[in-house]
């Protein structure tokens, strides 16, 4: 069983290496911008989707409030580039800080709750979050920052003129989100999460420290979030508080992982892959009558796939196996 575990794990890591290969030539065969900005949203999606995944799939508090943690990234990066000239990089890793702070901090109180009232509470911190941000005058009000561009820099981290390195950068993200799951999956903080997830009573008896374990997947989840909101105020060189803490970030965020298999290593880069070129595509050819046919298309095949297959799309790959194994 443990020889079977580990070529598993060794196939996994194999395959992501193949992928991002295949991902990184891609920008030698897709010249259209569109078409480039649509992979730079789907690898950052697939990054923030496999984020969440960590607190919400892993050690199962699921939480609609991520944005809050992704404008946080954003705004953190921004101020501290345009009143203080800290280079983005920088911004990002104090980003990633601050949010994973207050990730623990929020999650002192939250993680006393349970199921739905966990969900709400998350919901309401992440909205009074944007109500903050939107009166907050230092911080640009609801009129947001614009982030003042001074040519292509990989230093500023700045390029008007082509949107390939921001697609590398969000492949990086991408890379560095599936690797960190991948580690953590098989280190005691792995099987601490699924044991919680699970029986939270039965994995305290066992010796687990059930709320040190949620803390520390909020604080992973929560840094790896705000990476993708720096880099996402920097892709926009422009933030607003709906822009970048609006509900729906929160959802793209779940989406993912929920449609491709919640709790699992390769659910939410197959679900971002299906899910944000939909998304875009439905917006761009049927979203322009303003009746919201874009919206009923893509929620309806949201809802057909769910159905079908409720364990996630990855739940074909193991049906695939298993039958192979019977014959």
């Amino acid at each position: 069983m443990d020889k079977n575990f580990a070529a598993r794990r060794r196939r996994d890591l194999i395959i992501a290496a193949v992928l991002a290969a295949l991902a990184a030539s891609a920008p030698l065969f897709v010249k259209d911008v569109y078409v480039q900005n649509i992979l730079v949203l789907t690898l950052m999606y697939a990054a923030l989707s496999q984020s969440w995944n960590i607190l919400s799939g892993y050690c199962g508090q699921i939480s609609l409030g991520h944005a809050l943690y992704f404008g946080i990234g954003a705004y953190t990066t921004e101020l501290l580039y345009t009143k203080f000239g800290v280079l983005p990089w920088f911004g990002m890793l104090a980003g990633g800080g601050i949010a994973a702070i207050i990730a623990m901090g929020l999650g002192y109180p939250f993680f006393r709750l349970r199921g739905h009232y966990f969900v709400i509470a998350t919901i309401v911190i992440a909205e009074i979050g944007l109500l903050l941000f939107q009166n907050w005058e230092w911080a640009g009000a609801a009129m947001g920052i614009t982030i003042p561009v001074r040519g292509d820099s990989w230093l500023k981290f700045q390029f008007m003129r082509s949107k390939l390195p921001y697609f590398y950068f969000a492949l990086g993200l991408c890379c560095l989100a599936w690797f960190v799951t991948w580690w953590l999956e098989d280190s005691k903080w792995g099987f601490w999460w699924r044991a919680v997830k699970d029986n939270p009573e039965a994995a305290e008896s066992l010796g687990v420290v059930v709320f040190n374990s949620k803390m520390g997947a909020a604080a992973v989840s929560a840094f790896l979030v705000a990476i993708g909101g720096a880099f996402y105020a920097q892709f926009l060189a422009y933030i607003d508080p709906e822009s970048v803490m609006g509900f729906q970030f929160s959802l793209l965020m779940a989406l993912p992982a929920v449609l491709g298999g919640i709790g699992t290593l390769w659910g939410p880069v197959l679900g971002a892959a299906i899910l944000i070129p939909m998304t875009e595509l439905t917006r761009s050819y049927i979203g322009g009558s303003g009746r919201g046919v874009d919206l009923i298309v893509y929620g309806a095949l949201i809802v057909a796939i769910s159905l079908a297959l409720p364990q996630g799309l990855v739940s074909l790959f193991s049906r695939s196996k298993a039958k192979g194994a019977t014959r």
